[in-house]
């Protein structure tokens, strides 16, 4: 009977746990960096689609590199992961375009994808000793009720090596996937202020910024002279003011923020007109606002940085060949290019940010308010108080390291908690807005940044059309403006959204490239030798054990 009993208890045990299985849905994922879950905000996009979602991976084939070859199986763990919570609405596939034989057939889907903003990579590499080229397509199409987002899956710090450049690129899958999501299934959008009747630019210098912003909330352009306050709006944005604010202005701005408004600024220390051959002199920019940062817990300085070590470059002569100027791209120390980053959701993988004529940001002390460094230069800067001579000539000479000492500059920050107004015991109860005011605020965020230049895109000399944001036409490379820009916005706005995605890290764990080097032997025995030994040992003793149970 015990027999009998022990026989029909293990089957009686797994149909129970398949009917809890079923009953109860249940996962545990046991990494240490949490590789194969997805944020809550991820979960909710996806569980609640209300017709399919599409995915087409181009990142496909059976020539991919290494390091694309697992880049592929990370987009699929993270897909697979959307389809455990979306089930039937989520569907994938793998497609590659180099599979394609019939020339014409092949050419007519890569200038289709181009259309879309799919631009393949070339990708070097050696096989047998033997060089190859392999064009591969790192991107991805969404589709969803007939609307169609590209995801471009390799992304990453342009500054850092193609390992770690990978290694982002698998950390930043969830984000880049839910945000095409995000976009193609916004109901409600949050409704953002531009602030722009303080800047002398026009729109078009803005249009990157105006483009990445509408793509994903509603934009207002705001009055301040006309509207009573910035209530309603879910952000308000500053951009490069080059004209004094005006007092109304700064009470309605202080006032946003004590009603929890969420704010960013990009604004000037000093303020710098065109540069003529002999230079000219960068004068203080009275913003008519140092007095509120300053009450919110930072002092924007009147200096401008000059970064020795990372730095855009300008074309300049320097000198002749034949008759002709010999004009080459030479780092000008007034455009630090910033790849230091403070821990901060808004920066984590972010290409370099190029940045213009920035001052440096101090803080002061403010109870209550928490303060984080987005954006840092090197440790080898160079102050220049106002008034500063800015010249194209300094890029002719050399960093001396002994000049350029000045350490790490801040020159964005984020500013967390509940503020006090600047206004505080200044506003009597006869003045007409006592009945509304309020000195302290509800906890709310704001970022402030030293350099206007940051949101303001070049334009093309020949067509007058916008660059991308954050394009340079020396290197022809696009910086990570746009992705700070966006990054900071949802951060202030969609604090539990899919932002938080940004968060997950997949650590690297590199070999020891010495003890490799000097064990190469022993790290063989250990990983093919011993664990073929014991599968025979354990071969053996089981047949001597079967033999023995049957012998008789």
């Amino acid at each position: 009977m015990n027999k009998t009993i022990r026989s029909l208890l293990f089957p009686l045990i797994l149909v129970v746990v398949n009917i809890i299985s079923i009953l109860f849905f249940f996962r545990k994922d046991l990494t240490e960096e949490k590789r194969y879950s997805i944020s809550d905000a991820s979960k909710s996009i996806v569980s609640g689609l209300e017709e399919p979602i599409e995915i087409e991976v181009l990142l496909d084939g059976d020539e991919l590199p290494g390091g694309f070859e697992r880049l592929k199986q990370a987009v699929e763990e993270t897909l697979g992961e959307f389809k455990t919570y979306g089930g039937a609405n989520v569907s994938y596939t793998f497609f590659d375009p180099n599979s394609l034989t019939n020339p014409e057939e092949k050419k007519a889907l890569i200038d289709s994808l181009y259309f879309k903003g799919v631009q393949p990579t070339n990708v070097f590499d050696t096989d047998g000793g033997r060089k190859t080229e392999t064009m591969v397509f790192p991107f991805a199409l969404v589709s969803y009720q007939g609307k169609e987002q590209t995801v471009l899956l390799l992304q990453g710090n342009q500054a850092l090596s193609a390992e770690e450049k990978l290694n982002q690129s698998y950390e930043n899958l969830e984000y880049s996937f839910a945000s095409a999501f995000r976009k193609l299934t916004i109901k409600e959008r949050k409704r953002i202020g531009l602030l722009t009747e303080f800047t002398s630019l026009e729109p078009i210098n803005f249009a990157g910024l105006i483009n990445a912003l509408q793509e994903y909330y509603d934009l207002y352009f705001v009055d301040a002279a006309t509207s009573e306050s910035f209530l309603g709006l879910d952000a308000l944005i500053l951009p490069k003011p080059d004209i004094r604010i005006d007092d109304s202005t700064k009470y309605k701005i202080d006032q946003y923020v004590m009603n929890g408004g969420k704010t960013l600024f990009f604004i000037d220390g000093l303020k710098v007109d065109s540069i003529g051959l002999q230079g000219t002199y960068a004068q203080p920019f009275e913003s008519n606002l140092q007095d509120l940062f300053f009450k919110y817990g930072i002092r924007l300085n009147y200096d401008m940085i000059k970064d020795g070590a990372s730095a855009a470059m300008v074309p300049l002569v320097v000198g002749n060949m034949g008759d002709k100027p010999n004009i080459q791209p030479i780092p000008y120390r007034f455009f630090p290019l910033i790849n230091n980053f403070g821990q901060s959701l808004i920066t984590k993988n972010l290409d370099l940010v190029e940045s213009k004529f920035t001052s440096s940001i101090d803080t002061v002390l403010s109870s209550g308010i928490s303060k984080t460094a987005l954006l840092k230069t090197t440790p080898y800067t160079k102050i220049l108080n106002a008034p500063a001579l800015v010249t194209y000539n300094d890029a002719r000479s050399n960093t001396d390291q002994q000049e350029y000492n000045g350490g790490e500059k801040t020159i964005a920050y984020l500013l967390e908690g509940k503020f006090s107004s600047l206004y505080e015991n200044r506003i009597l109860p006869s003045d007409p807005r006592s009945g509304a005011f309020k000195a302290k605020s509800e906890p709310t965020k704001m970022i402030v940044c030293s350099d206007g230049d940051l949101i303001v895109n070049e334009l093309d000399r020949r067509t007058g059309e916008p660059m991308p944001l954050g394009y340079d036409k020396v290197s022809q490379h696009t910086f990570g403006n746009k992705d700070f820009l966006m990054n900071a916005i949802d951060y202030l706005v969609d604090e539990n959204g899919v932002i938080n995605a940004r968060g997950k890290e997949v650590k690297l764990r590199p070999l020891d490239a010495i003890k490799t080097r000097d064990n190469r032997t022993q790290i063989q025995l250990v990983n093919l030798v011993i664990p073929s030994i014991l599968i025979i040992i354990f071969g053996l003793v089981r047949g001597f054990f079967w033999r023995r149970k049957y012998a008789h």
